[in-house]
C-alpha cells in the first residue's frame, strides 16, 4: 500500500513544528526580548511597511517575536493598523487604534473587542505573518489551522506578506509544503532581511 501523500505531509509538517517550538521555548525572556525588539527593527525599515498605509500586525503570543512595540511603532507613525480576529474558521481583520481594547482568546494571543470597525482585505497593504517556521523561499510552517493562507487569498494582490521570526525559525533546508501553502514575499528576523520575490 502506497503511503498517504497527504498524511506525510502533515506528518513532516508536524516534525518541523515539535522541533523548532522546542527551540523557541528554550530562549530566556531577555533574549526574546532583546532579539525581538532587533528583529521589529528591522521590520519597521523593510520598505513596503514603510510605505504601507494600512499594515496586519498580529499579537503575539508564548515564545513569539514580541509584537507590542511593533504595534506601538506603527501607530505612532500614523499607520492605521489591523488586527486579525477568528470568525467561523475565517481570519478577520479588525481595525486596531491606539489603546483599543483587547480580548484574550483561547490559545493566548489578543484580538480585537468585539465591535472593532472591519477592514477589506483589498486595503492591507502589508500582512505581518506569523509562524513556527520560515525557509529562504519563503515558505512557512503556521500552527496547522491555514488562517494566513486562506487569507493571503483575499487580500490584494500587492500586498506584502512579511514572516517575522527569530533567527532559530528560519531554516536552510526546505520546508514541507503542499499546493495550497502560499510563501510570504520578505521574512525578517534579527539578523537579516530575506526577500524571496521581487514585488516590484
Amino acid at each position: 500500500m502506497s503511503p498517504d501523500p497527504s498524511r506525510e505531509l502533515k506528518r513532516a509538517k508536524r516534525d518541523v513544528r515539535v522541533r523548532i517550538r522546542a527551540l523557541r521555548d528554550a530562549l530566556s525572556d531577555a533574549d526574546r526580548t532583546e532579539l525581538g525588539a532587533r528583529a521589529v527593527g528591522q521590520l519597521l525599515e523593510v520598505p513596503e511597511v514603510v510605505q504601507a498605509g494600512t499594515v496586519m500586525a498580529f499579537w503575539s503570543f508564548g515564545s513569539e517575536v514580541p509584537t507590542a512595540p511593533l504595534i506601538a511603532a506603527l501607530h505612532e507613525r500614523g499607520t492605521r493598523v489591523a488586527l486579525p480576529r477568528i470568525r467561523d474558521g475565517e481570519l478577520l481583520p479588525l481595525v486596531h487604534p491606539p489603546d483599543a481594547p483587547t480580548t484574550a482568546t483561547a490559545f493566548g494571543a489578543r484580538e480585537p473587542s468585539p465591535g472593532a470597525e472591519s477592514v477589506d482585505p483589498a486595503e492591507i497593504e502589508v500582512v505581518v505573518t506569523p509562524g513556527l517556521a520560515f525557509d529562504r523561499r519563503g515558505m512557512r510552517v503556521g500552527y496547522g489551522g491555514g488562517f494566513y493562507d486562506r487569507f493571503f487569498r483575499l487580500a490584494a494582490s500587492r500586498a506584502c506578506r512579511v514572516g517575522l521570526a527569530f533567527s532559530l525559525q528560519l531554516l536552510e533546508d526546505e520546508l514541507p509544503a503542499g499546493p495550497g501553502d502560499i510563501p510570504v514575499h520578505v521574512v525578517v528576523t534579527e539578523r537579516e532581511v530575506v526577500r524571496t520575490d521581487d514585488l516590484t
